[in-house]
């Protein structure tokens, strides 16, 4: 008998760590007083959230939708001029400031970092303006410091948690033993992933830094313990009015040498929180261009909620019509049937097929009945995967989901 091939362990892609959701949130994270409800109340383009110049300001968090500036949408309602418009969005957390020792309780850290394990992704706001009336929890504006911190004590909460369970689970050794040699493999297998992600942290490591460390088991394992240090990230650096409008702040550079050594391929948005907020508060679309284009800039939330929106793995497809043009939102990887789910729970159930075309063929040929007189609409069965932009019209069997 010739022997067995070597099965290579699958390599992974990042995209592969987090919730197979489309309800999926990220969270402002960061040191008290940088910026984080201000920012928040620009993305909701509201005022749920309280500012103050004091620390702790928020302490439950409040949430919002942002809505995703995107140009397919914008066309598609051009050409069906729809009764009902409905944009994408990313759900944004306004989460409390945290201090050092947070893993331990400090300023309500334990609250805090639970607040941050119920989101999908992190947007670490980091202060990099000095001003005397607002107060910094460390006395000096240091955002290098303020961040390595925040990732610290992130870290410390990972560990602290994967040690519990890996206690925990040793209890369940003598039961694994008595069921079967397949429960007591898999007991083996998490317990040999724990030990491994655990001296990983320890090493001072982010989860989500070594994905060419981790098995496609591993992954499994680490998508249902939700650490910390597991979601993905990206940077909002709050700067002055005057630095934002020049391009120029003697902390970006740090802020990118950090990055680069300890968050590589995250993204950095350099923003002006109360610039942002002054321009939100004007009545006009008129008087915001008007004022942009007075400084010479452009607004940096339209490109802060894209980059949240698909750091999380979200894709959204359309639907569209005379009645109603919207953007359904997904995560990166559904199935055809899962994103007829998201419409309606009975169209999974019942589901037939798909009918799609992507928009830049709609876009190219201009109407539906010329994408199919081009031989480019397309019946998809249920193992097709949703591309982002996809235009779909779905058919079910309502019969079957009853």
């Amino acid at each position: 008998m010739p022997p067995k091939k070597k099965v290579e362990e699958e390599v992974v892609g990042p995209w592969m760590l987090g919730r197979w959701s489309r309800a999926l949130k990220v969270g402002l994270v960061g040191m008290p007083n940088v910026g984080k409800s201000t920012l928040y109340n620009t993305l909701s383009k509201s005022h749920h959230s309280k500012t103050a110049n004091v620390p702790f300001c928020t302490i439950d968090p409040t949430e919002t939708r942002a809505f995703l500036e995107d140009e397919r949408f914008d066309w598609l309602v051009a050409q069906h001029k729809p009764k009902s418009e409905v944009k994408a969005f990313v759900t944004v957390v306004d989460i409390a400031g945290l201090i050092s020792g947070a893993h331990k309780g400090e300023g309500l850290g334990n609250a805090f970092l639970s607040h941050i394990q119920s989101v999908d992704g992190i947007c670490h706001v980091m202060r990099a303006f000095e001003d005397d009336d607002v107060i910094h929890a460390e006395d000096t504006v240091d955002p290098v410091r303020d961040i390595n911190t925040i990732c610290s004590e992130l870290r410390l909460k990972d560990i602290s948690y994967m040690k519990g369970k890996v206690e925990f689970h040793k209890k369940g050794h003598a039961a694994a033993r008595t069921k079967s040699p397949a429960h007591l493999k898999k007991w083996e297998e998490e317990l040999e992933c724990m030990e491994k992600i655990i001296a990983w942290l320890e090493e001072g490591k982010d989860v989500k830094n070594g994905m060419e460390h981790w098995t496609t088991k591993d992954i499994e394992f680490l998508n249902d313990y939700g650490l910390l240090t597991a979601k993905p990230c990206m940077y909002a650096v709050n700067m002055n009015k005057r630095d934002f409008c020049r391009k120029k702040n003697k902390f970006l550079k740090p802020i990118f040498d950090w990055v680069q050594a300890n968050s590589p391929g995250s993204t950095i948005i350099p923003y002006c929180g109360a610039f942002e907020e002054e321009l939100q508060d004007m009545e006009t679309d008129a008087e915001r261009e008007k004022q942009l284009q007075e400084d010479g800039v452009t607004s940096a939330m339209p490109k802060m909620i894209s980059t949240a929106f698909h750091m999380v793995h979200l894709v959204n497809f359309f639907t569209a019509g005379p009645d109603e043009v919207k953007a359904w939102t997904v995560r990166k990887g559904f199935k055809a049937p899962q994103a007829a789910g998201v419409i309606h729970t009975d169209f999974e159930k019942g589901f037939i097929m798909a009918e799609v075309m992507s928009f830049s063929d709609l876009k190219e040929l201009g109407s539906e009945a010329n994408v199919k007189a081009a031989g480019k609409y397309r019946q998809e069965g249920k193992n097709y995967e949703v591309q982002s932009g996809d235009v779909i019209f779905f058919k079910f069997n309502l019969g079957k989901g009853k």
